[in-house]
């Protein structure tokens, strides 16, 4: 995932990959559009009753004629759109054991070699050969081997990083729980806070020792197969930065994702509800 930055006179940003700029804030923008439909959705007021109807209808007898109200937050699916694999994320009312070694290097595995894993190393090679971001890996059908082979390794460098071999270390939970109520701001705060703190194998919030260093492990061994003139500080850090923020975005989806799924893809929840 290596990309060229620079400073622009009229902006101090970095040159972020506009399709994954793009893809962002189309996520955004939706889980933000199906929150206020949400908030809009509110049932209206029952109607008024005449007064006979009122006795009948005391709190007493209506909390004790009515079952308990269920958990309205719509669960988590094992993938997205069918497609994309949501192994980790599960509910923060969820009470479930520690996970093992063995388990975190399954998860790590699952993302690295699912079926669908292949397409974001598609995508960023072909971004980054019409980029030229790495000259010497050159055009044509050899260059875009070269570009995807890369993108493809530093994924899965960064997956084992960050979910197998430094949570194993530091003894911390590498799921990601999601809040599933309240506001917008509130949730999407939440699940970007999860970049920097997360749940030890114990249950007790830690710093995510995993996210930040295990991205930033991965960054740095990928100097080891890029060229020499690649190899500086400058793009270790971009690529450091640009995994934490590609995995803080992926948890803003993921929080928000029942919400989608409800609302806007009722017939599809068959494709997501098992695991392949």
């Amino acid at each position: 995932m290596k990309t060229s930055f620079f400073i622009r006179r009229e902006s101090i940003l970095p040159n972020f990959p506009r399709p994954l700029l793009y893809s962002i804030q189309a996520l955004c923008a939706l889980t933000l559009s199906v929150h206020l439909v949400a908030q809009s959705s509110v049932a209206s007021p029952p109607s008024p009753v005449n007064n006979a109807n009122d006795a009948a209808l005391s709190p007493a007898s209506v909390q004790k004629d009515l079952p308990e109200a269920p958990d309205q937050r719509a669960p988590q699916t094992k993938r997205i759109l069918g497609l994309m694999p949501n192994f980790r994320a599960v509910s923060t009312e969820e009470k479930l054991p520690p996970q093992s070694v063995k388990v975190k290097f399954m998860t790590a595995t699952e993302d690295s070699f699912d079926y669908s894993a292949i397409f974001i190393p598609v995508m960023l090679a072909g971004y980054s050969m019409a980029e030229n971001a790495t000259p010497e890996f050159h055009q044509g059908a050899a260059g875009y081997g070269r570009y995807f082979w890369h993108a493809a390794v530093d994924q899965t460098s960064e997956n084992y990083m960050v979910e197998f071999v430094v949570p194993a270390i530091t003894h911390e939970d590498t799921r990601f729980y999601t809040l599933g109520r309240g506001g917008f701001l509130k949730r999407a705060g939440y699940a970007l806070s999860r970049v920097a703190i997360t749940r030890s194998d114990s249950g007790t919030e830690v710093f995510n020792a995993g996210e930040v260093i295990g991205a930033g492990t991965a960054a740095g061994l990928s100097s080891l197969y890029y060229p020499s003139r690649e190899r500086s500080f400058s793009n270790t850090g971009s690529e450091w930065g640009l995994n934490v923020g590609i995995d803080a975005a992926s948890f803003v989806f993921k929080e928000f994702w029942p919400d989608i799924n409800r609302r806007l893809f009722k017939a599809n929840d068959h494709l997501n509800s098992t695991h392949p």
